[in-house]
């Protein structure tokens, strides 16, 4: 099976994963869409993350209706901070039949020089290439042909901007799923 791996710290899941998701099930041959939620992002400070498992909780509740889209919780059984080459080898001894494409943002693919085994990923893995902030370097692209960059719709959405209206006390509505809405305001509350 073709399988995306979208990965990340879903802090919280937004309306804009859930699109991006959504364009790699339908525009591209990918069979399933796995949400791969990390527990502990090596990049990210652990002070900024909300509680793991209400992340997961969150993810869970956001593609339980879409039968392309599946949980992958597979970096909570592992060590922390998360490593991608990591959990690909681990997926790989699970699921030797399947095929393995990341799905991540301009972003992400601009910084992954930073990335543990960041070269045997990009030569072992196809990468789906979504816009966002950031610049692929023409000279990535060509050593790395495994990169493939798409030109979906330019979502303006973070969880970081999330985050931030939460914190001014303003309403998420419609940025992140309606089914985690509540969970993510309750979670707020509990927070402050």
């Amino acid at each position: 099976m073709k399988i995306g791996l979208l990965f990340g710290s879903f802090n919280p899941i937004h309306s804009g994963h859930l699109m991006i998701a959504e364009y790699f099930a339908q525009f591209t041959p990918l069979e399933k869409i796995w949400f791969v939620v990390s527990p502990q992002n090596p990049l990210k400070k652990e002070e900024t993350l909300w509680d793991a498992k209400v992340r997961l909780e969150m993810v869970a509740e956001s593609i339980k209706d879409n039968p392309e889209f599946e949980l992958c919780d597979i970096e909570f059984s592992m060590k922390t901070p998360s490593y991608t080459c990591n959990t690909l080898k681990k997926l790989k001894e699970i699921y030797p039949e399947d095929e393995f494409t990341l799905i991540m943002g301009t972003d992400s693919i601009a910084g992954i020089e930073k990335w543990k085994n960041f070269e045997m990923i990009l030569k072992e893995y196809s990468v789906n290439v979504y816009r966002r902030k950031g610049r692929i370097s023409t000279k990535l692209l060509k050593k790395y042909p495994l990169i493939k960059v798409f030109k979906t719709p330019k979502i303006g959405i973070s969880s970081t901007l999330i985050r931030t209206y939460l914190g001014y006390g303003k309403s998420v509505r419609y940025l992140v799923p309606e089914q985690v809405y509540v969970k993510v305001q309750a979670y707020q509350r509990k927070r402050l």
